[in-house]
């Protein structure tokens, strides 16, 4: 218990923004512009609701954004944790929230990608039809880990292992239906491996268990946690799940390479907020963010936890989510892991 108490601390600790509860950024100039009823934007604190623990790659680029966003407003970037439902807490808290563009969130490929494809039935609200997109940030892989002492080296080895063991392995995610989970689903799916999924509150305590030895596996977004882990030599890093090496790690190879040909499963990063946001408003969150991941700071310090900074049009935002909802859609139904 000690050990994993330990591990759970030193895995908040290499995460570069932090681990509060809440976060607020408020120093800098910026310029506010109009709502179209004469109220300027921003005129009061901006939040960001994350639908995960402190610690994992979504809180972490969520931090570093709302910091970015508050220097250059010059107004209060608040990041809020509301975790659980693999992120629905969050995602749901804000298609119900005033549409003034105060309430933002990180939605990511579980809110608006795995979420909608096996809770569709159950959700409260539309994932495409009740949000607008303002603006992609980027994309970041899963990492599958193993803790140093295991003696497969590669996700070959490792899968080699699983089959002449079923049911022996354990892996632990974020969560039940988190993209992470998932993207082990599918190697299931893919392999005919049969390994044990143990879900945990939050992709901090599921790293803490495989840098301590608790856990035999563990997978995850590559930013935050696992990035850093990984470069400390905690954890052994047997593949990526993108289908191209990621630049943080370019010693670890993807699921492809490893023997899992076609496997592509690359996470992504937006803010979202609700549909009846004025215009103005979300062309100005659009414009703002847009030019800050052109360049400098921000971009950078997104690239150094391994995330493709990619900006986009809301147009082309939303055309992406609604791909990613087709898509997981199926993988889900293959794998039959709806939700009754």
């Amino acid at each position: 218990m000690k050990a994993c108490l330990n591990a759970l601390a030193v895995v908040l600790s290499l995460v570069s923004a932090g681990a509060a509860h809440s976060q607020t950024a408020s120093t800098g100039p910026g310029q506010a512009t109009s709502t179209g009823s004469g109220q300027a934007y921003p005129s009061k604190p901006v939040r960001i609701m994350v639908g995960y623990s402190p610690g994992g790659g979504v809180d972490t680029s969520a931090r570093i954004v709302a910091a970015a966003l508050a220097e250059l407003w010059g107004s209060s970037v608040i990041v809020e944790n509301r975790p659980g439902a693999a992120g629905n807490i969050a995602t749901e808290y804000t298609a119900k929230a005033a549409p003034d563009g105060y309430t933002l969130v990180l939605c990511n490929i579980g809110s608006h990608g795995v979420t909608p494809a096996r809770f569709r039935k159950r959700l409260t609200y539309d994932p495409v039809a009740d949000f607008a997109f303002p603006v992609m940030i980027g994309g970041v892989p899963n990492v599958f880990m193993v803790h140093p002492s295991m003696p497969t080296k590669t996700l070959g080895q490792y899968i080699a292992y699983a089959k002449a063991h079923p049911g022996k392995l354990n892996f632990g995610s974020s969560g039940v239906g988190a993209s992470p989970h998932m993207s082990i689903e599918l190697l299931k799916m893919i392999t005919g491996i049969d390994i044990v999924h143990v879900p945990y509150k939050g992709a901090a305590a599921a790293l803490a268990d495989v840098m301590s030895g608790h856990m035999e596996s563990s997978v995850g977004n590559l930013a935050g946690g696992p990035l850093a882990a990984i470069k400390a030599g905690r954890v052994r890093a047997l593949g990526v799940t993108s289908a191209t090496r990621n630049a943080q790690v370019p010693d670890v190879p993807t699921f492809a390479e490893s023997g899992v040909p076609g496997y592509d499963v690359t996470g992504w990063y937006g803010l979202c907020t609700q549909a009846r946001v004025p215009q103005p408003v979300i062309a100005k969150i659009n414009t703002d963010l847009n030019r800050l991941l052109t360049g400098g700071p921000l971009r950078k310090r997104l690239e150094d936890q391994g995330i493709a900074v990619t900006p986009t049009t809301p147009e082309a935002f939303a055309a992406h989510v609604k791909a990613e909802i087709e898509k997981w859609t199926k993988v889900v139904h293959d794998a039959k892991l709806e939700a009754e």
